[in-house]
């Protein structure tokens, strides 16, 4: 057995990375707005203003989708697009754009995936404490409620949060990211527990305004990965690992209450001083029932006699690669879960340009992804219950902190002139996306 046939095959972006339209049609600064105006935050000095102007282009851009193949595209909503106060008024041009944008997804038979929070919260919100704020999961009921009335009817697959561990480690932690805090552990374990409230408030939404949808969390996951068959238990236990200082880049803090109903107790022991009080009730909410866990793997460690040496294989960005990560992700969390998995995001930033024959070469994206997607099929292969890929990203976007000059995407974007060009490596994926991996 190998990929199952409904297997969804397909790419990922966020709002701010690539929609540009930064104050139109009733939409509020976000946080990340802010953080690039402020100056000197972005390694290239540049912002979301523009980006790969989708708000504008989105036709174009599903368009392109379709002929190179995609079954599924994930997406997020800008909760400022849809409540520009954070809570209370409506913007109705917000919810339009995203409701257009999912009817010409479907009129070419491309499943739409929803993340509903994807780092940028609104700058309002955050000036009332953002997620340190114990009312913030009852404002992401309130977004989510008026993002599920307006798209329930059509999308089937949501995303409560993307990434909880990176926007509270680079945002709130280490001050590397939007709104860039560096906060004690006991403000940062209380922004944890308010997310965890918050993501369940947001299932309880998908279940009673959308009952025949599936919901889950995207997780970022650096898989433990055994040198040796020996070391593939060490590998495991090392996956799942949590310390009091660094708890929020642990697997285990996130997906464990949502899963099993309860925080891993060896961090409620090293935390007993601190931890924030919680009742029986708000882990019955955290715990409400997931269809999927989404998996966001670019990189791994290795568990064993395993010394990096120089000149190592490295990515733009400078990221190690790994061959086996999502053979490994996958079956740590199938291990330890049992549940149906997507891999939401997977993929490299290279050193892309336009050559002289007016295309975009990109050999090293091509040998990357196969390489991973073996190691994805093999766990597949495994057992594992692997419901679909969504390379990142569709096309070259504002990446965070670097700014534009990483480009992850499968299609070229000119920010000049905001021409599309798709990559070498797109034209491969289509090829892969037919045989359904058969061709890995």
């Amino acid at each position: 057995m190998s990929f199952r046939k409904d297997f969804m095959w397909g790419a990922a972006t966020a709002s701010f990375q690539i929609e540009g339209a930064w104050n139109e049609d009733g939409k509020s600064p976000s946080i990340w707005d802010e953080f690039c105006h402020r100056g000197g935050k972005i390694e290239d000095n540049s912002n979301g203003d523009i980006a790969c102007d989708h708000y504008h282009k989105y036709k174009e851009d599903v368009k392109l989708m379709a002929e190179l193949g995609l079954k599924a595209y994930r997406f997020s909503i800008a909760w400022t697009r849809i409540l520009p106060e954070g809570t209370g008024r409506i913007n109705e041009k917000g919810l339009e754009f995203y409701s257009d944008l999912v009817d010409e997804l479907l009129k070419y038979n491309i499943t739409p995936f929803v993340t509903l929070y994807h780092w940028d919260l609104p700058y309002c919100l955050q000036l009332k404490g953002g997620w340190t704020n114990p009312e913030s999961p009852l404002w992401f009921e309130e977004y989510a409620t008026a993002v599920i009335k307006k798209l329930g009817d059509r999308v089937k697959n949501f995303i409560t949060f993307n990434e909880p561990s990176v926007f509270m480690g680079c945002g709130y932690a280490q001050g590397s990211h939007a709104p860039g805090y560096q906060l004690s552990t006991h403000d940062l374990l209380h922004i944890g527990h308010n997310i965890h409230l918050a993501h369940g408030r947001a299932v309880k939404v998908v279940r009673s305004l959308a009952p025949d949808a599936k919901v889950g969390i995207t997780l970022a996951s650096l898989p433990a990965i055994p040198f040796t068959k020996n070391d593939e238990e060490a590998a495991y236990e090392s996956h799942f690992s949590i310390s009091r200082e660094f708890f929020f880049w642990s697997d285990a803090y996130w997906a464990d209450p949502i899963v099993f109903g309860k925080y891993p107790e060896k961090l409620l022991e090293e935390t007993k001083d601190i931890f924030p009080a919680f009742t029986d009730e708000d882990m019955k909410l955290i715990s409400q029932k997931i269809d999927f866990i989404g998996l966001n793997i670019y990189q791994g460690h290795y568990i064993g006699d395993y010394k990096r040496l120089p000149g190592t294989p490295h990515t733009e960005i400078g990221w190690d690669t790994f061959d086996n990560a999502l053979e490994a992700g996958v079956k740590h969390f199938t291990k330890r879960y049992n549940m149906p998995i997507y891999i939401t995001e997977n993929g490299l930033s290279c050193h892309d340009w336009e050559s002289l024959d007016g295309k975009v070469h990109d050999p090293n994206r091509v040998d990357f992804l196969h390489r991973y997607l073996r190691g994805l099929k093999a766990a597949a292969e495994a057992g594992c219950d692997v419901r679909g890929y969504f390379q990142w990203s569709f096309m070259d976007n504002f990446e965070w902190a670097k700014g534009y000059n990483p480009r992850f995407g499968m299609v070229f974007c000119d920010y000049k002139t905001l021409k599309r060009i798709p990559k070498d490596s797109a034209y491969w994926y289509k090829e892969v996306i037919e045989s359904n991996g058969e061709n890995l």
